[in-house]
């Protein structure tokens, strides 16, 4: 008994562990990161919280303002006579002119049925109750600009989901081929909008797109991996001339995408385009990251990315210097690589490319509307919680920026009209979804678009600052004229930031279909000056009226500014790969990791 008594006594005395602080803060901030990514599951990723600041503050505002409110009724009135005005002018003249016209860019109502009554009436009063909406969100006084862009953005996809054309009744296109069928596009349009979901359950592909096999019917440019590292593999292109152009060419595309937007088909694919000019081309190729790779960093990806392939290149066309190239979020990589690398005096770059890639992210455009504190908590939350941000959860954001195109357009087409939309290969590699590893996209997104680190010469490599300014290789900056996801106003302030000699192109299209442009395709049309290193830097709208407009396609033009960039002579192609120095080929193009999903 006494000898329990003492074992109980010593047993007491025993003084508990000691809990780092560290991880018992941790441990509080691991509760709230799964109760956010809970939310972000019955919110498809949109923060209520964000939501509900700004609703607040544009009603708020809006209540307080008398003056505002008696010009929204002014106008609504203003409105209504326009649209009476226009009824009375068809009673008289069946062709009178509208009497509003559709946003540039919106075909919905395009169509010949459309300009007849009632519909036209009905897509007049639509456009017109639109416009008036535009007015009731924007300039209400002392409202936060960003809390406008986001009431703004969420009243247009309220009225977007009503519009007209989106009515089986009120769209002229729709009754049309209900009659000309007997109803039976309707029956279609229900078992394609069937297949679609079993298909989108099942994560299988669209439809058609199993007819754009890799590597078989896109990215069938000849080459051989020539080196791999666990993010990356590095393609290098076989020739197709007998003598090249002495400098490579090193493309870094973005890994949001699979980099054969590059190489789809042979009649548009840039890479091949390249090698034909004579051009020794080398291509990234970004692994899929998974759950595994959640702690990848955005310095992860310039090193074994951007400067891994660099020195790959570097062994096996040594003594040459490299015209990199970089498209989209890959630019902007490309971007931080080239000016850390100016900082420390590696001078291995001939030129610096970028395609419709931001470096200042002041005014992003309308992805920034999925960004601020708020939200971006929400992200990282969400992010924490699976490791990496989906693919489907990206989709959702990019289709949201263009609702009437991507979706709208889509399902009037497909499930109304009853008519499948034939798969090219732009669509099928636009299916081709990837992801993106959590630490690094919290960085990219915190560091580059809330913060602006790039741009203010605030991001730090290797202990010091990436400055856009010390890069001295001339550029050539591309950007679309509509582009959703980098405003070609945004790419334009590398006119800002640098100190070098910048050659700029505008040309039409989109971030995807304005980069894939190849020769020969109709209604093509770009704009294009430099400015030199000594030059005045102007504004985009001085810009826009003072660059050269030129028909066809900005391909042509890069491969001038190319050629002109590089050394005269030309000389033999390389060898694929360099054994010798650790870079024998490993595997054909287009190698193993873009075959992962």
């Amino acid at each position: 008994m006494k000898e329990a008594k003492k074992i109980r006594r010593a047993s007491v005395a025993i003084p508990p562990v000691p809990v780092p602080e560290e991880l018992g803060s941790e441990a509080y901030r691991a509760i709230d990161r799964m109760r956010e990514a809970l939310t972000a599951r019955m919110s498809a990723g949109l923060s209520p919280t964000a939501l509900s600041l700004a609703l607040y503050d544009w009603w708020a505002h809006l209540a307080a303002a008398p003056g505002k409110r008696l010009e929204l009724a002014d106008k609504a009135g203003r409105k209504s006579a326009r649209l009476l005005s226009h009824i009375a002018a068809l009673a008289a003249d069946p062709d009178a002119p509208p009497a509003i016209e559709p946003l540039p860019g919106d075909y919905r109502f395009s169509a010949e049925e459309w300009k007849k009554p009632p519909f036209s009436l009905w897509a007049q009063a639509f456009l017109l109750n639109q416009q008036w909406w535009h007015n009731v969100t924007h300039e209400v006084p002392g409202m936060t600009p960003h809390h406008e862009d986001v009431v703004s953005f969420g009243t247009r996809q309220m009225l977007d989901v009503f519009s007209p054309s989106n009515v089986p009744f009120m769209n002229p296109e729709v009754l049309k081929r209900t009659f000309e069928t007997g109803g039976m596009n309707f029956v279609t349009g229900f078992s394609n909008w069937l297949e679609d979901q079993t298909r989108t359950l099942s994560g299988r592909p669209p439809v058609g797109a199993e007819n754009f096999v890799v590597g078989k019917d896109v990215a069938v440019t000849p080459g051989k991996v020539v080196y791999r590292n666990h993010l990356i593999e590095l393609i290098q292109y076989a020739p197709s001339t007998s003598d090249v152009f002495a400098e490579p060419v090193l493309i870094v595309p973005a890994w949001i995408m699979k980099y054969y937007i590059l190489d789809l088909s042979p009649a548009n694919s840039l890479i091949r385009y390249l090698v034909d000019k004579g051009h020794t081309v080398f291509c990234i190729s970004w692994r899929n990251p998974t759950a595994d790779d959640r702690d990848l960093g955005l310095d992860d990806y310039r090193r074994l990315g951007v400067m891994a392939a660099i020195d790959a290149v570097s062994a096996i066309v040594p003594d040459r210097r490299i015209h990199a190239t970089g498209y989209c979020l890959g630019g902007t990589l490309l971007s931080i690589a080239a000016a850390a690398m100016a900082r420390s005096h590696d001078d291995r770059l001939a030129s610096v490319t970028l395609l419709a890639a931001q470096t200042d992210f002041s005014e992003p455009g309308e992805l920034a509307l999925f960004i601020d504190h708020d939200q971006m908590h929400l992200l990282e939350s969400m992010m924490w919680d699976r490791g990496y941000l989906s693919a489907d959860q990206m989709a959702g954001a990019f289709q949201l920026l263009r609702t009437n195109d991507l979706i709208w357009s889509r399902m009037v087409h497909d499930y109304l009209m009853g008519e499948r939309q034939p798969m090219f290969d732009l669509m099928a590699w636009n299916a081709d979804t990837t992801r993106m590893p959590y630490r690094m996209h919290a960085e990219y997104l915190r560091r580059l678009y809330l913060d602006n680190e790039l741009a203010t010469s605030r991001l730090m490599v290797d202990g010091r600052p990436a400055s856009i300014q010390n890069i001295r290789e001339p550029m050539f900056v591309v950007g679309t004229e509509r582009d959703h996801v980098a405003p070609w106003r945004s790419v334009y302030k590398i006119h800002d930031l640098s100190d070098t000699e910048v050659t700029f192109v505008l040309t039409s299209g989109g971030h995807n279909a304005g980069i894939v442009s190849e020769p020969g395709r109709p209604n093509r049309h770009y704009r294009i000056a430099t400015k030199h290193a000594d030059g005045v830097s102007i504004g985009p709208d001085e810009w826009t009226a003072a660059a050269e407009g030129r028909s066809g396609t900005w391909w042509e033009a890069w491969a001038e500014w190319l050629a002109a960039h590089s050394q005269e002579v030309r000389v033999p192609p390389p060898s694929m790969g360099a054994p010798d120095r650790g870079f024998a080929p490993l595997a054909d193009a287009p190698g193993t990791y873009v075959l992962q999903h």
